[in-house]
């Protein structure tokens, strides 16, 4: 393959975006010739645009406003209307990122043509098969081509289920890439704090929009108990940029939330860095909010049972703690008195460069 060869990039999801766009920025680079397929799946077009803008993306040139829908409807229009561009634009690599529905669609699509796919975040493992994203990731690992491992954890995963270490290359995560190249631009450019009326280190930032828990009342319930008594403890107000999802089950389930977590609405990339940046402890159900916690240096607790991401968990970075009020006290309590600082393990911020040297195959393949 050769720098003129045509590289599709398939997304769908905020994340996807955040963490394609140092692979998209390379490719600009270097010059490659590439196109973006944009599935829609998260429902906002405004605050997608904004994503694309701050990140100083080109607008994609296709957009399949797939929307919501179960996972099968989701799943299958977006494996249509992926299928159909491959077919037409014949590119030699398309590249996914993640475990979400674009993934896995953009992943069979490619498979079932004579046409390279390669995995970007490869080699995640939760061991919950009760999470849609397992299924995402795992299914996709094994039809890729080219899988991107973001750490030795989750290259030793793939090798565990078989996948040939040659087709297996550790890259680093491309979050750390966007964070060092958005991080300070973030502290420049926002002006949320202000807006908000925060004072940086003495807030606690929360993001919970996972099925398993905001689908269900008495999860979410418990969740936000668990997560109002440990903001208490310390005296905190608790910011929570509301996902559609979670807003339309505080309506459904009349759960009435607690005086001191203020809902706020989705923020944009650059002040949800800010914020992350500048809160005195995270607390997520969000794999990617985990890393970029860990990467920032503000200690975590993931309000879940399992993590695809344990990396975070050995270094100190995080804590799970579930839902169980008392559990998220006692790992809040953890987190904050342990007063550590830790190495992150998602690598040096060139894992968008790595992964174009070795579907590319234009200069010397840098190893971690």
């Amino acid at each position: 393959m050769n720098s003129e060869t045509d590289v599709i990039i398939v997304l769908g999801t905020r994340p996807e975006i955040i963490k394609l766009s140092p692979v998209i920025q390379a490719c600009e680079r270097r010059e490659i010739d590439y196109s973006i397929i944009h599935t829609g799946q998260h429902y906002s077009d405004s605050l997608d645009s904004v994503f694309f803008e701050q990140l100083e993306l080109p607008t994609p040139e296709h957009h399949l406003g797939v929307g919501s829908g179960t996972h099968g409807e989701q799943t299958a229009d977006m494996l249509v209307g992926v299928e159909q561009i491959i077919c037409e634009e014949e590119p030699e690599v398309v590249l996914v990122q993640g475990d979400t529905n674009s993934v896995l669609a953009g992943a069979l699509a490619t498979s079932k043509l004579d046409i390279k796919l390669g995995h970007v975040e490869a080699g995640l493992r939760s061991f919950d098969r009760e999470m849609p994203e397992e299924t995402n990731r795992v299914v996709t690992d094994h039809v890729a081509d080219y899988l991107f491992a973001p750490t030795e954890k989750s290259k030793e995963s793939l090798l565990e289920e078989g996948i040939s270490e040659a087709q297996i290359t550790v890259t680093g995560n491309t979050v750390v890439d966007a964070l060092y190249r958005n991080r300070e631009l973030a502290e420049q450019k926002s002006t949320v704090l202000d807006d908000l009326g925060l004072v940086e280190g003495e807030f606690f930032l929360m993001t919970a929009h996972r099925a398993e828990n905001v689908d269900d009342e008495e999860r979410f319930d418990n969740l936000l108990a668990g997560v109002s008594n440990a903001a208490k403890q310390y005296g905190s107000e608790v910011v929570y940029p509301i996902h559609p999802r979670a807003e339309s089950s505080l309506g459904e389930f009349d759960i009435t939330v607690p005086d001191n977590i203020r809902l706020v609405e989705p923020q944009d990339y650059l002040d949800f860095l800010r914020l992350e940046s500048a809160a005195k402890l995270i607390l997520t159900d969000s794999g990617g909010v985990q890393e970029e916690a860990c990467v920032v240096g503000v200690p975590c607790v993931t309000m879940r049972d399992s993590t695809e991401r344990p990396e975070t968990v050995t270094v100190g970075a995080n804590r799970l703690s579930g839902v169980d009020p008392e559990n998220i006290m006692t790992s809040v309590i953890s987190m904050l008195e342990a007063n550590e600082t830790w190495e992150n393990p998602f690598g040096d911020g060139s894992a968008g460069q790595r992964i174009l040297d070795e579907v590319v195959q234009t200069g010397q393949k840098v190893n971690l």
